[in-house]
């Protein structure tokens, strides 16, 4: 068989052995021995004849026979598709039909069942001998494939014969110059791995030699000390790795690119592989230590391992590094370390009694805001300070209150809570030593004016000492507005003994959740009179005025005549500050003219059990207020000698006291015998205090009080001239719990006491025995803290409500005003008080136990009672 290029190629075996084409020799086709004479190929069989063809010559007898046959077929009805051109070919080239004679209906029959046998097993054999057909040309295209294969190869070698006899000279030039890069890629290899060795113990050698210049250079003299080179280069590490924030990462990452570098060098050194791979490979032991499984040699495993090695204690580094920043940022945040990202929100510095009262407040004011932000910042851990917080027994109302710890000495602190940017600031006393306290306030106002960004907001300073106001607001300049917890609590005390339900009064007006003191311009009024403006808001009752030509000063209960100008502000006590407006002025009956007649102050006869850092302050006020001839009892441990000792030291000169008289007792205000040589049953007012020794703790001081309190009571009921019919009343002489209150409450009627309490918890049970008009310090200073917080401007009206001169809150009986059942709208008797000069906030009926102020439906009339009593800001007597 000869190889053939030129010959097309074979469609038969391309798909089953793609090769070369090429021209086999046909082999003759096998034939079929057949008693019938051959017409046609099985294919032309299948197919019709072409048109322009002529049919082969049939037999004169195999036409009857045929004639015969389908004359029969179509009488029977039995065979149906045997006249098509192909049964009649199968028919001719058959030859088997009977010979002419007489035929009868069965042999017929037979013939037809036999000619369709005959033309099933024709078929049959057409496909059996296709299929032989098939195979074998398929073997046969194998072995001459496979022959073509043998010869392929032959010419494969004859032809590698002559290229390495053509090349011969080439191939040795190439060996040449292979050897001589293999001997310099040794040498180069070599030189790396000498290199990677000196880099790995250079940092040794350099130890060594700084030990050594350490030692030569040591003095001879031991008494001089000099560091030595060692720990002067610690000291620099240290240093920087301290005082630089990226630091240890950087290390880290140098480290990690000289250990790639070291063993990309070595594995050069010991490997075939170039050195961009070698580094690549150097990096992939480092980043995963099991990829150095695979290595093959003992210079490329020392190598790897050594790497592999390296790669774990800088992971192991790594990870350290990575857990202790996520465990510093954590603790930071749990510490409250973070800064705080907030604009116009409300700063408090420092922690105390007061704070749960204040944050109330603060949550209350922001209600009609849709909630706010506070900020506590005190030097308390921050999760104790939200535990704290979460205690507290109110709604915040939408406000947030975030907590953060640090000092407000330190600006860096004071920064950290966006100080610059709190629209008010409050500064808390601390609990103790009202010295100390004022002080640390005083440090903390000058680390404020010193952010060098500016303040915003205005700072209110709770001080313990009414000394120390002046040094306060000296250094903190116009941004300052000072409460001093003692004085105001000493004021509402003497007011509330002198007015018994004041106390009720100036709780309503210091919280916000009933009517408060608002300021606010309203252009629609200017040029109007203040007595109309009285009457222009319905909902709200104007108390004062803002004059802005007098720089801002505030004008409580103006004349009548005082027109409004351009840019004064009306006072107002209202419900919210935007709950009230002015509207068109009302119809009121113009308040026809009485005769009133103020009273005449009397005597009184006053007790002030305890003692307390500012009572030389109290003193000075009550004799303000008290008329000539009273008398003031004095009654606590204090020895004598040692109390006008304290008086004087205070600054009170007890010789230039006009109204009253001092009687001092000496006693414990707790033990029963020494408050019965008291004439307790003849005091007009009795003031308990919170003593001195004990109002570091609000519980303790709370209990003294409340036990003097009791005390005290049960003496004057048991003094009281009704008490012979009480105890009649009494079975057996035994008394009930409910007749031991209607004692306490009978002897309340008699005299006014007045008790300091800290704790809010005690004014629960103060307000449900009844026996005590109380004042509820820690929360009415929370008040008037969160009240000045809001405007800074209340603090004005405050200081003048609690001053010895200027205007008061006083309560006034109806009889001053109107007659027995006379029917008034609030109107006018608002401004028939105006002939006194006093405007009318609120009234409390007779059968009623809590006063209203800024009432609705002030044009409303209604039939008053002599019996009621009507609230009013009035010059004090």
């Amino acid at each position: 068989m000869s190889l053939d290029l030129d010959s097309p190629s074979t469609t038969n075996r391309d798909w089953i052995f793609p090769s070369q084409s090429f021209n086999l020799p046909r082999t003759p086709a096998r034939r079929f021995s057949s008693p019938y004479p051959r017409t046609t190929s099985f294919q032309n069989s299948l197919s019709h004849p072409p048109s322009n063809s002529t049919p082969p010559a049939v037999p004169r007898t195999l036409r009857r026979r045929i004639s015969h046959r389908h004359r029969i077929v179509e009488r029977e009805g039995s065979v149906d598709a045997v006249t098509d051109g192909k049964s009649n070919d199968f028919a001719v080239q058959s030859g088997e039909c009977p010979s002419s004679g007489n035929k009868t209906t069965s042999v017929d029959k037979k013939f037809t069942s036999f000619f369709r046998r005959f033309t099933v097993s024709r078929q049959a054999a057409c496909i059996i001998a296709i299929l032989v057909t098939c195979f074998t040309c398929l073997v046969h295209k194998n072995f001459s494939l496979h022959n073509q294969v043998n010869d392929l190869q032959d010419e494969l070698s004859k032809l590698n014969i002559r290229l390495r006899r053509c090349n011969i000279s080439d191939s040795i030039d190439i060996i040449d110059s292979l050897s001589e890069h293999n001997v310099s890629g040794a040498s180069l290899k070599n030189t790396a791995l000498i290199l990677s060795f000196m880099m790995l113990s250079l940092p040794l050698a350099f130890i060594k030699y700084m030990g050594y210049i350490s030692y030569i250079r040591r003095p001879s003299d031991s008494n001089t000390e000099e560091l030595s080179l060692n720990k002067q280069l610690a000291y620099r590490v240290d240093v920087f790795l301290s005082f630089h924030p990226y630091a240890k990462p950087l290390t880290l990452l140098v480290a990690t690119l000289l250990l790639i570098c070291l063993g990309g060098l070595a594995l050069f050194g010991v490997t075939d592989d170039s050195i961009a791979d070698c580094l690549w490979l150097s990096w992939t032991y480092v980043a995963d230590s099991g990829n150095h499984t695979n290595s093959e040699g003992i210079g490329p495993r020392l190598v790897s391992v050594s790497v592999s090695f390296g790669g774990m204690l800088i992971f192991a580094m790594m990870l350290g590094l990575v857990s202790d920043a996520i465990s510093e940022k954590f603790d930071s945040l749990r510490k409250g370390r973070s800064e705080v990202v907030e604009q116009n929100h409300t700063l408090i510095l420092g922690w105390s009694d007061k704070l749960g009262s204040l944050l109330n407040q603060l949550a209350i004011a922001n209600e009609s805001l849709g909630g706010g932000t506070v900020v506590v910042m005190a030097e308390r851990d921050k999760e104790e300070m939200e535990l704290d917080i979460a205690k507290m027994e109110f709604d915040f109302r939408g406000t947030s209150v975030i907590c953060r710890s640090g000092s407000p000495l330190i600006l860096a602190d004071l920064k950290k809570v966006s100080v610059s940017k709190a629209r008010a600031i409050v500064v808390l006393a601390e609990d103790g030593n009202a010295d100390q306290s004022d002080a640390r306030a005083l440090r903390t106002v000058l680390s404020l004016t010193g952010v060098k960004e500016g303040l915003r907001g205005h700072l209110v300073v709770e001080l313990g000492d009414l000394d120390n106001e002046v040094l306060v607001k000296l250094v903190g300049g116009d941004l300052v507005e000072t409460v001093v917890a003692h004085d105001v609590i000493g004021r509402l005390m003497i007011q509330c003994a002198r007015q018994p339900g004041l106390a009720q009064i100036w709780e309503d007006i210091l919280g916000f959740e009933n009517c408060e003191f608002y300021i606010k311009k309203w252009p629609q009024l200017h040029g109007m009179q203040f007595e109309e403006v009285l009457i222009s808001f319905p909902d709200a009752i104007p108390c004062g005025i803002k004059v802005a030509s007098s720089g801002g000063k505030i004008i409580l209960n103006p004349d009548d005549s005082y027109v409004l100008q351009e840019g004064d502000e009306v006072l107002v006590i209202a419900e919210d500050d935007d709950s009230y407006a002015p509207a068109a002025l009302p119809m009121v009956k113009e308040a026809s003219l009485m005769h009133i007649v103020r009273p005449t102050r009397k005597p009184q006869k006053i007790l002030l059990t305890g003692w307390r850092r500012d009572i030389d302050d109290m003193i000075v006020v009550l004799d303000a207020f008290l008329a000539h001839g009273s008398e003031l009892w004095m009654f606590n441990e204090v020895s004598e000698k040692e109390r006008e000792k304290k008086l004087t030291d205070g600054g009170l000169d007890i010789s230039r006291l006009a109204n009253i008289i001092l009687v001092n007792r000496e006693g414990n205000a707790v033990i029963r015998r020494h408050l019965e040589s008291l004439p307790l049953e003849s005091f007009d007012s009795i003031l308990i205090l919170a003593d001195e020794s004990v109002e570091d703790s609000a519980i303790q001081a709370d209990s003294r009080s409340l036990a003097t309190l009791l005390l005290i009571r049960d003496i004057q009921a048991k003094r009281l001239p009704y008490r012979e019919s009480m105890v009649s009343k009494i079975h057996g002489g035994s008394s009930s719990q409910g007749s031991w209150r209607e004692e306490m409450q009978q002897a309340s009627d008699k005299s006014v006491i007045i008790s300091e309490i800290l704790d809010p918890r005690t004014k629960n049970l103060l307000s449900m025995s009844k026996i005590s008009d109380y004042v509820l310090s820690n929360e009415l200073v929370s008040m008037a803290l969160a009240m000045v917080a809001e405007d800074r401007q209340i603090n004005d009206v405050l200081e003048e409500l609690f001053a010895e001169e200027g205007n008061e809150m006083q309560i006034r009986g109806a009889a001053l005003y109107l007659c027995d059942s006379e029917e008034l709208s609030f109107y006018e008797v608002l401004l028939r008080a105006r002939q006194r000069r006093e405007i009318v906030i609120g009234y409390r009926l007779a059968n009623a136990d809590k006063a209203v102020i800024n009432p609705p439906a002030k044009t409303e009339r209604r039939k008053w009672s002599v019996k009621d009593v009507f609230v009013v800001i009035a010059d004090k007597e």
